[in-house]
């Protein structure tokens, strides 16, 4: 499975499957117009932008369209690349009719036209032995530097998210999953050791 290193996003839970059983990858849904509402997850694109870059890649349709134009808004241009899916007439097996337009969506993409369209549009595909993936951080790591599971973990993922610009209200499940987008093992340990020095 080929490894790509910015974050996709795409519009919904159905392409996110299509996607990950395609890449890996890290993908974040918009839950469609979801998107234009929720700060948080807008915050946290606009981070994970500045560290990894991101891969627009919505449907060909009208919706699709409104949802890649504001997060062309919302993130800043340099670290934006878009993923064009082509237009194919058609319906996904899942759904009983084709959508208003007639299109296939994200989700109804061969896994050779998802890679295409990555490709082009610059994608970077990674090596499994980067030390970003061969040495994750764990669960097991952020209670041994006090950010899970102790007396005063959740002041210091606190200070943490504020220091790396990240929503405030994130679990530390979820922080676990973005600190792996944004930094490796043994940044987040030299990171944690200057704050407590």
């Amino acid at each position: 499975m080929m490894r790509v290193r910015e974050l996709i996003v795409v519009e919904g839970r159905y392409d996110k499957c299509a996607l990950s059983s395609t890449i890996d990858a890290t993908i974040v849904e918009t839950s469609g117009f979801g998107i234009f509402k929720d700060k948080e997850k807008q915050k946290l694109l606009r981070t994970l932008a500045r560290e990894r870059g991101i891969i627009i890649l919505t449907d060909s349709d009208g919706a699709g369209l409104v949802i890649r134009n504001f997060l062309k808004a919302i993130v800043e241009p340099k670290y934006i690349k878009n993923a064009y899916i082509p237009e194919i007439e058609g319906k996904e097996r899942r759904k009983s009719s084709p959508s208003k337009e007639g299109k296939l969506g994200v989700e109804g993409m061969r896994p050779e036209i998802i890679i295409n369209a990555l490709k082009n549009a610059g994608a970077t595909f990674e090596d499994a032995e980067s030390p970003r993936y061969s040495e994750p951080i764990t669960k097991a790591d952020l209670y041994a530097i006090g950010l899970s599971g102790g007396a005063g973990s959740a002041a210091a993922r606190l200070i943490l998210q504020k220091k790396l610009d990240l929503p405030q209200k994130m679990s530390s499940n979820a922080l676990l999953e973005v600190l792996n987008i944004i930094t490796t093992k043994k940044e987040l340990f030299e990171l944690i050791l200057k704050n407590q020095q």
